[in-house]
């Protein structure tokens, strides 16, 4: 994931390109809006209001005219007047200072996320071998017989199957299926994994990956 932050505080800006960057994101970092209205090639914006020559919401505005990429805007102002605003001029999520780090990504997740599945066609479906996950109908088929799954489970069913082959860490299964803002215990995650392995009858397309967290696997 590409994130751009528009950021005139040095310091700020500084932390958050470590931060993200820790996590696996890239990240550009521009100090004027004039420069993020003319920046390209980005998955998600954070944007501060208070920037040198035009504004944030004016930033929003303008990009606004030409793209739906998420914009999260970042600023000291918590009135409630400045969070609405934010979001009529085509903001995505606002988060008021000092925020943490943890959060911060949780919410470019979630913004990006909401997009991917606001793109994504309603017909869709996921088919691995004889396992058939259709988003539309929220309904999974294995060779032909429909598996009653709860809704949650079947959140983290479509997570998984998504990226056959790759290991999901932990805290991004549950902000992804779960919540945004999640900071409970993993059993969770563990209880409904066993839950899924067992209504889908095939314990070994799940496979933990110890001190990480879960992958699909692609069975030969």
């Amino acid at each position: 994931m590409h994130v751009l932050i528009v950021e005139d505080d040095q310091a700020i800006a500084s932390s958050l390109v470590l931060g993200l960057q820790s996590a696996g994101m890239t990240v550009t970092h521009v100090a004027t809006g004039i420069q993020a209205v003319t920046a390209s090639q980005y998955d998600v914006m954070l944007l501060d209001i208070g920037l040198p020559d035009i504004d944030g919401f004016e930033v929003c505005r303008r990009i606004r005219l030409t793209s739906q990429v998420p914009i999260i805007m970042l600023t000291a102002r918590a009135d409630e007047i400045d969070r609405v605003f934010g979001l009529e001029t085509g903001a995505d999520d606002y988060v008021a200072k000092p925020f943490g780090l943890r959060e911060l990504i949780a919410r470019i997740r979630a913004v990006t996320r909401r997009l991917t599945l606001h793109n994504t066609p309603k017909s869709s479906q996921i088919v691995i071998q004889e396992l058939k996950v259709d988003s539309a109908t929220r309904r999974v088929n294995i060779a032909g017989a429909e598996i009653d799954l709860t809704a949650k489970e079947f959140d983290l069913l479509e997570y998984l199957v998504r990226e056959p082959g790759v290991v999901h860490r932990r805290n991004d299964i549950l902000e992804t299926v779960w919540d945004t803002d999640w900071y409970g215990p993993t059993k969770t995650l563990d209880a409904h994994i066993a839950a899924l392995r067992k209504k889908l009858g095939h314990p070994e397309w799940i496979s933990a990956i110890r001190g990480v967290g879960f992958r699909f696997e692609i069975m030969p």
